[in-house]
């Protein structure tokens, strides 16, 4: 498709069309597996970018899609001849430590948050990977590894700041269109408007020393999956709210069938170490315990992180208990990998503590109750296994989805039926309602956008 320039003319901040050398770099999203060509690219520097882009969209009918991290599993933050309103460079952080709260400008990533309040003492309920947006993971609830202490991350939000359909700009708490800040927290992902600043309570600045924990075993079988699964489902309800972990139970191209976990303990690592005793009974433990700030904690993290993946993925909330035939066909899932995976696995992400004390209404975020996330993955590195690897995920999910009830948005997985319903719960309906008052025409239409 060809566009004179004139067609752009009334946008501002960084302009990247598909005549600019830039262009294939700014498509791409972390996940190489989307692959996808929009019309424009705006990098918006200041609110009023975000304003003028809307409008442009307006007039010239264009579809937006709303870009912060670029970390969308379905790469719902892009599209084909698309307006990308990319707001990663409005990233400006404020400190008030007389009050112990963040503000932020919404393209700020976690990593940029961590390292401002981690040197200044503070801990903060943020996700893992160091690139993701703070704005979209906290927007669909936000899971991490502070979660079970100090609750999601949107359940730190003190007040947002929106651009709505017509280009104005609204704020949002709990006492000016508290609707409003009642759906973003937990549903405002591409909803709604464009997201351009948030402010977060902080817990006190106490300088927190964090335990990383990490445990795997040597010689994992199916059977010691299905098992450890079992002590993991068994332990979790009375686990000391100081921890949170996710556990993965893998089947690597390069070393088999493997367990690893890790997350933080806000303690020591003797009693860290105590908490995990039941996963030592299984022969093959292995455990490595590391006391460090917070922030040391974080990075040891992020250091995991790969620039970026081709993968498919998704997750679902566990209300219940299985049974050894259920554990055994979770395992199952990933003994035989598709063809071309270089990583397949089903994790478990701990839920339960601060979580659970905010009832499923207080917030958009509906699955306050669940004991954990599953969710199932496989990467791959060659563009021609992708298709079969999507496969692979999809025919598993079905069966994950057969034991679960309600899938994560921030781990979304395309042609989910019924899907607001599996999001948000007895939520949807309040939800579409927000919807219709702040975005009436539907401006911010995306697949599995709110109706």
């Amino acid at each position: 498709m060809i566009v004179d320039s004139l067609f752009f003319k009334g946008l501002t901040g960084e302009v990247v069309t598909p005549k600019d050398l830039e262009y294939d770099e700014a498509r791409q999203e972390w996940n190489r597996a989307i692959n996808k060509f929009p019309l424009v690219i705006v990098y918006c520097e200041r609110k009023q970018d975000v304003v003028n882009a809307i409008r442009w969209a307006q007039r010239r009918c264009v579809r937006i899609r709303i870009r912060s991290g670029g970390h969308h599993y379905e790469g719902y933050s892009t599209g084909n001849l698309v307006l990308v309103i990319d707001i990663s460079r409005l990233n400006r952080l404020i400190l008030d430590k007389e009050r112990n709260i963040l503000r932020m400008e919404a393209g700020a990533k976690n990593t940029e948050v961590y390292d401002l309040v981690g040197s200044n003492g503070y801990p903060f309920p943020g996700g893992t990977c160091p690139t993701v947006g703070v704005s979209g993971f906290t927007l669909g609830g936000g899971w991490g590894l502070s979660s079970r202490l100090y609750g999601l991350g949107c359940d730190s939000l003190l007040e947002l700041e929106l651009v709505d359909y017509k280009g104005r700009l609204i704020n949002a708490n709990r006492y000016c269109n508290s609707d409003l800040f009642w759906a973003c927290r937990g549903a405002g992902g591409g909803n709604f408007g464009v997201i351009v600043s948030m402010t977060f309570q902080l817990p006190e600045p106490t300088n927190p020393d964090v335990t990383l924990v990490r445990f795997f075993y040597v010689g994992t079988t199916k059977e010691k999956q299905a098992q450890v699964m079992d002590i993991w489902q068994n332990w979790l309800p009375g686990l000391d709210k100081r921890m949170t972990l996710v556990a993965s139970f893998y089947n690597a191209e390069d070393e088999g069938l493997g367990i690893f976990a890790q997350g933080f303990f806000y303690g020591s690592p003797e009693m860290a170490r105590e908490l995990l005793q039941p996963f030592a009974e299984v022969e093959g433990f292995r455990v490595e315990l590391e006391e460090s700030s917070f922030l040391e904690a974080v990075k040891k993290v992020e250091e995991t992180y790969p620039p970026s993946e081709k993968f498919k993925s998704t997750g679902r909330f566990v209300q219940r208990q299985y049974s050894t035939c259920e554990l055994d066909n979770i395992a199952e899932l990933i003994q035989a990998p598709a063809e071309g995976s270089v990583y397949a696995a089903v994790s478990f992400y701990s839920m339960g503590g601060e979580i659970r004390e905010k009832g499923k209404r207080e917030t958009a975020f509906f699955y306050r109750d669940a004991r954990y996330i599953m969710g199932i993955q496989s990467v791959w590195t060659e563009d021609e296994s992708a298709r079969k690897n999507t496969e692979w995920v999809r025919e598993r999910f079905e069966y994950i989805k057969s034991i679960t009830k309600g899938s994560f948005v921030n781990f979304p997985i395309s042609n989910l039926r019924n899907y607001e319903r599996e999001y948000f719960g007895d939520n949807a309906g309040r939800l579409n309602r927000v919807n219709e008052k702040y975005d009436p025409f539907n401006v911010f239409r995306f697949p599995q956008g709110l109706r």
